[in-house]
């Protein structure tokens, strides 16, 4: 499932390469973008910035309330259960990225393994997005089973959309959309580095 991803454009390049209105500008989103953390998002015609991952409240041992979880991922195959289903129904999004990363290795010893579109300067995968009490907008990324080359990473990634398909994802029925939730059929980069997967400098937001 992807934890970590990179959009390297600024919100007006994506608002131009999208051909829709930037509500985001000056907007403190990163290269990496973590769980917890702002993103873009493409939503109602516009370049939004969104905090990634729905709130999951939990308790502790004694019952009292803890942090949120952001739960960050959404499998395809659960899209139709009651923490999705009206999201999905009723606000689908597009994420631009120009690559997600993955854990590979040993525990304690994992580093980053990159996947991107070979030639793509951004693209985009499936979201979906609502309104929180705790973190004001928020979106998750829908995941779906990985096929090729993904698959020699995770188990999972991205449903990834070509762009004659964004439409039918942001306004088609939830029937239409949900045939969309299929492997990328095209290439894919892999670029596995050395880079650990965690960093000490790491502090979630929220």
């Amino acid at each position: 499932m992807c934890n970590l991803y990179r959009m390297t454009r600024t919100t007006d390049e994506a608002a131009k390469w999208f051909s829709v209105e930037n509500t985001a500008q000056g907007a403190n989103v990163g290269q990496e973008i973590y769980p917890g953390y702002p993103g873009m998002v493409v939503a109602d015609g516009q370049i939004r910035t969104m905090a990634w991952g729905f709130p999951l409240q939990r308790k502790g041992t004694k019952g009292q309330l803890l942090k949120p979880k952001p739960v960050n991922n959404a499998r395809s195959d659960k899209l139709s259960g009651f923490f999705w289903r009206s999201s999905f129904e009723k606000r689908r999004c597009l994420i631009p990225l120009t690559g997600w990363a993955e854990a590979q290795g040993p525990r304690g010893a994992m580093t980053r393994t990159w996947l991107s579109v070979p030639g793509a300067d951004q693209f985009s995968c499936a979201g979906i997005w609502r309104s929180s009490d705790e973190w004001g907008d928020v979106y998750s990324m829908v995941m779906t089973e990985a096929a090729g080359v993904a698959a020699e990473v995770h188990s999972r990634m991205p449903v990834l959309l070509a762009p004659e398909n964004y439409a039918d994802w942001l306004m088609g029925d939830p029937a239409a959309a949900l045939e969309l939730c299929t492997p990328w059929a095209g290439d894919l980069t892999i670029d596995r580095t050395g880079d650990p997967w965690t960093r000490s400098s790491q502090t979630q937001l929220f």
